[in-house]
């Protein structure tokens, strides 16, 4: 009998969470970064997905944006590619690899075209796009970091 007890008492903790279905989450559209602001030409009623959306030519948003650490080289990317400082990459939270984007700074009118191939910034403070070194020097932004800019979609 205490055999059978002690089995009991054993296996009901791992059966008790075998029928359970766990809450369903709300799919949030992460969008741009918190603070970002879309300019006019963009649609709210764009469908999206959760993982990445289709680019539309001309989308532009506004916010911040900062660039990768040197550390980071040869590290894979969340395209599998690896971060090469040297290349006009960027990473956005949305859009799908291999979206060519314009980034340009606000206060300069300097600007850059990249590739998107990895997912970031993550963290908030407005920031909407992270830059490899190579496309931060283009802007002339080493020195302040994190810079205002508006992002060009240009092609998916």
């Amino acid at each position: 009998m205490r055999v059978l007890a002690l089995t009991l008492l054993l296996i009901l903790p791992l059966v008790s969470g075998c029928g359970l279905r766990p809450a369903a989450r709300a799919s949030a559209d992460p969008g741009p970064a918190p603070a970002a602001k879309k300019s006019s030409s963009s649609s709210s009623s764009s469908k999206k997905s959760s993982s990445s959306e289709a680019p539309r030519a001309g989308r532009v948003f506004e916010g911040k944006a900062s660039y990768y650490s040197d550390r980071l080289a040869g590290r894979s990317t969340a395209s599998g590619e690896p971060y090469d400082p040297k290349k006009l990459t960027a990473a956005h939270l949305t859009l799908k690899f291999g979206t060519r984007i314009r980034v340009t700074r606000l206060d300069t009118g300097a600007s850059v075209v990249v590739r998107v191939n990895d997912r970031g910034p993550y963290g908030g403070r407005g920031r909407i796009v992270d830059l490899s070194r190579r496309a931060a020097e283009k802007l002339d932004m080493i020195r302040a970091g994190v810079v205002d800019v508006r992002v060009e979609v240009l092609d998916p």
